[in-house]
């Protein structure tokens, strides 16, 4: 199994429920342990997150032989009120044109 990432402390702007979908954006085929990695979080807790965002609605999966292939479901709302109207897809869009922006500087 793979080390325990260090902890943070602090306040982030993003929750890692956002880390992990973020991950699964870029990378559908992504195995939970180069997600873990990627957010700093346990693959159980990267395994809790997805099951959770599955449970709700906003990402399906299928297996593809020993691995997953993620599904995202762009149109599915955002829980809290004082997000009303934005879905996944515009979170997405969000994070991804920061990442343009970012890698053009």
């Amino acid at each position: 199994m793979g080390d325990v990432p260090e902890p943070h402390t602090g306040w982030t702007f993003l929750t890692n429920y956002a880390r992990v979908l973020v991950a699964i954006a870029d990378d559908q085929n992504v195995r939970i342990r180069d997600i873990a990695a990627r957010c700093r979080l346990t693959e159980r807790a990267v395994q809790k997150i997805i099951a959770d965002l599955e449970q709700d609605g906003y990402l399906t999966h299928t297996r593809q032989g020993r691995s997953n292939a993620y599904r995202i479901e762009p149109g599915t709302v955002l829980r809290h009120p004082a997000e009303n109207g934005l879905n996944v897809a515009d979170l997405l869009r969000l994070l991804a044109r920061h990442d343009s922006t970012s890698q053009q500087s």
